[in-house]
């Protein structure tokens, strides 16, 4: 019946027909027997041999109610005949019949009457095995439940790509009731997604019958707009029994459940991954704003797109954050995502003080000390949102669409806020990026903390320190001097170095270099004692190394001290310096015209030690020539041998040898002053005639 093989879609079967067969009625196996008005079989066909078992030499010419009707349901069966062809009205239903190896069957029956053109009658019998219609039959019902009742969404399309079938299933997932479905191309019903490419792709396998499976897609529906939907899609060709074309299946499984466990799990991960970037990069000085830099750099653009660290003024001042009207905020740090600058350019310009009236969002932040979350701003919201007017037209014209501000708490005060905003990236802030950002910004705002103590304690050290050292003399009786002093780049490192420089009875100059061992507040009033000590057996006129000797004494009373010191007397009527060192390092000569030279002195030991005696070394010191005493922190690194760089300080003296003492200091720093470490301490003297 028809052709076997493919056909094109849409084909008809044979030039002129309307449609191509279908595969039906092979499907069925319908028997058709024709009767004459008597009951004999005048034709059989090939179905009804195969169904009742007698092939047409042995059924026609015979009575068929002797041929196929058991002896009991003969009187019944030509009944029936007799209706039909009195009446002419059709009968219909099943009944038992005998088959040719003895067996009975249960045949669905219909019976009508024919006429021909010369007015006989006729009886037709359509038949099919009873046991046939109830597979097809169960085959149908399956397939109509299984479309209709199954949670996947399914439809049919056909050659054009038109919707011919849609379940409830997909009208759920679509959003689409059916009816907006049928008779409808792809390409007007899925405007939510890229209809041109999913068009293409069913093309594909209408042409060439290589089905798509599990293709996974994600997009916004118009029914469901705020939120993110995934679905696996199929698609296969659908051919009849013949092998032609008639059109394409699709099923589609909702799987967005699973797709928001997927990206929660690797939200997770992200912001796994994010708190250990933030414990490697936030904190790495103790600076406040290097710090607020790196807070607003971890969290742009992995959460937010516009990031600004908000630090109170009252608490880099000292004073207790107020309770009532505007908050006043040092603006720390500013960070944006490339494509968001126009909402930065909305941002207060960091180092800048900015006063936030009691009715914006980050005064409520820091009064409340609990985040502000907008999921989704309002231009109202903005207007909170932003210190000015002008400031919130600009975040409004840049999309801003999400707020988050979350608190800086450290030890229980309040230091300020983060405050985040999202333009490019399409999210809203929800409570899991509360929580992250809470979790960065308690971490920054420890780190915050320890600098703005840092500060502090390394401002008190430095201010006792520099209280402590003299305003030194530029003359002194034949000698000019100049003197530097640089405190070490960390507070652990301040507190120890002093000089001085003090006239003695008989215009004598006592010259004094020292350094106490520690650092802090603590070395810096130990410092201050021995400096106040020295000046005192200064004026004695003490023979260097008996001076020496005192302070020995008075360290060893003073608990924990150990103090390095180089003590010179310079007596410009003879010409001649005396010096005593206490662990100290030489004291390096430039003679006129020729180049520098430590001296030869003994180094005694550190004072506070105790039980040693100190030595006295003189040598001329005439018009022109130059002491330099300095300390270890000049000198000392820890990657250069002592006398490496000892060698180094005589070539810088002897370089920067010159009529300007104070270039000469700076000069000499220059080269020797390692990028961070102790404190330094220089003094430079040249005889004058």
């Amino acid at each position: 019946m028809g052709r076997t093989g493919p056909a094109q879609p849409g084909a008809p079967d044979r030039p002129g027909a309307d449609s191509s067969p279908t595969g039906l009625l092979d499907l069925l196996s319908v028997a058709a027997v024709v009767l004459d008005a008597h009951g004999r079989v005048v034709f059989w066909s090939p179905q009804a041999e195969e169904l009742f078992g007698y092939s047409a030499q042995e059924a026609l010419g015979r009575f068929a109610a002797q041929l196929l009707v058991h002896q009991e349901h003969w009187d019944e069966v030509i009944s029936l005949f007799g209706e039909v062809m009195e009446s002419g009205t059709d009968w219909a239903g099943a009944f038992p019949v005998r088959h040719k190896d003895g067996s009975t069957r249960l045949v669905e029956f219909r019976n009508m009457r024919l006429l021909d053109d010369l007015g006989d009658t006729y009886a037709l019998g359509l038949a099919v095995d009873q046991a046939t219609v109830a597979r097809v039959e169960r085959g149908v019902a399956l397939s109509a439940r299984l479309v209709s009742q199954s949670p996947i969404g399914l439809a049919i399309l056909d050659p054009d790509l038109r919707y011919v079938t849609v379940n409830p299933a997909l009208e759920r997932i679509h959003g689409i009731p059916a009816a907006e479905h049928l008779g409808r191309r792809v390409r007007d019903v899925l405007t939510f997604l890229d209809t041109e490419a999913v068009e293409g792709r069913l093309r594909q396998v209408l042409e060439s019958g290589q089905p798509v499976s599990d293709r996974y897609v994600v997009a916004r529906t118009a029914a469901d707009p705020h939120r993110e939907h995934a679905w696996s899609v199929s698609y296969h060709r659908l051919e009849d029994a013949l092998g032609r074309v008639i059109g394409l299946a699709t099923s589609v499984i909702d799987i967005t459940e699973r797709h928001e466990a997927s990206l929660a799990t690797t939200r997770a991960r992200n912001r796994l991954a994010l708190i250990a970037h933030a414990s490697a990069s936030i904190g790495t000085t103790l600076d406040v704003e290097r710090t607020a830099h790196e807070l607003a750099g971890v969290v742009v653009p992995d959460l937010a797109d516009v990031a600004a660290v908000h630090v109170l003024d009252s608490v880099l001042c000292g004073r207790t954050p107020s309770d009532t009207g505007p908050a006043r905020f040092r603006v720390a740090a500013v960070a944006a995502a490339p494509a968001c600058a126009a909402a930065q350019a909305a941002a207060d310009p960091p180092g800048g003080l900015a006063a936030y009236d009691s009715d914006r969002l980050l005064t409520q932040c820091v009064r409340t000390r609990r985040p502000v979350l907008v999921a989704e701003t309002t231009r109202g919201d903005l207007r909170h949102i932003a210190r000015t007017s002008e400031a919130a037209s600009l975040l409004e014209t840049a999309g801003v669409h999400s707020y988050l501000a979350v608190p800086l708490l450290a030890r229980g005060e309040i230091l300020g806020a983060l405050s985040l905003e999202r333009a490019g990236t399409p999210a809203a802030f929800d409570e899991d990026d509360s929580l992250l950002a809470c979790e960065l910004a308690a971490r920054a705002a420890t780190c915050i903390d320890n600098a703005r103590w840092y500060q502090s304690v390394r401002d008190t050290a430095l201010t006792l320190q520099r209280r402590l050292l003299p305003e030194l003399p530029s003359r002194l009786p034949g000698l000019r001097i100049a003197c530097r002093y640089l405190p070490a780049g960390a507070v652990t490192g301040i507190g120890g170095d002093w000089f001085d420089a003090m006239r003695l009875p008989g215009d004598k100059t006592a010259l004094v270099v020292g350094d106490v061992m520690g650092s802090g507040i603590n070395a810096a009033a130990s410092m201050g004692q021995l400096r106040s000590a020295t000046r005192a057996f200064a004026q004695l006129d003490l023979d260097p190394a008996e001076a020496l000797h005192h302070l020995d004494r008075l360290t060893e009373d003073v608990e924990h001290t150990i103090a390095t010191c180089a003590y010179c007397r310079y007596d410009p009527e003879r010409g001649e310096c005396r010096v005593s060192v206490a662990g100290h390092l030489p004291p390096a000569l430039v003679r006129s015209g020729r180049p520098a030279g430590l001296l030869d002195v003994p180094s005694g030991v550190p004072l506070g030690v105790g039980g040693w005696a100190f030595g006295t070394t003189a040598f001329p010191f005439r018009p022109g020539d130059l002491l330099a005493l300095y300390t270890d922190g000049l000198v000392e690194t820890r990657e250069d041998p002592i006398d490496a760089r000892l060698g180094l300080l005589c070539e810088a003296l002897s370089d920067a040898h010159g009529p300007d003492l104070g270039e000469m200091c700076d000069r000499v720093l220059d080269t020797l002053r390692p990028p961070a470490g102790d404190d330094v301490a220089l003094l430079l003297a040249r005889a004058q005639p």
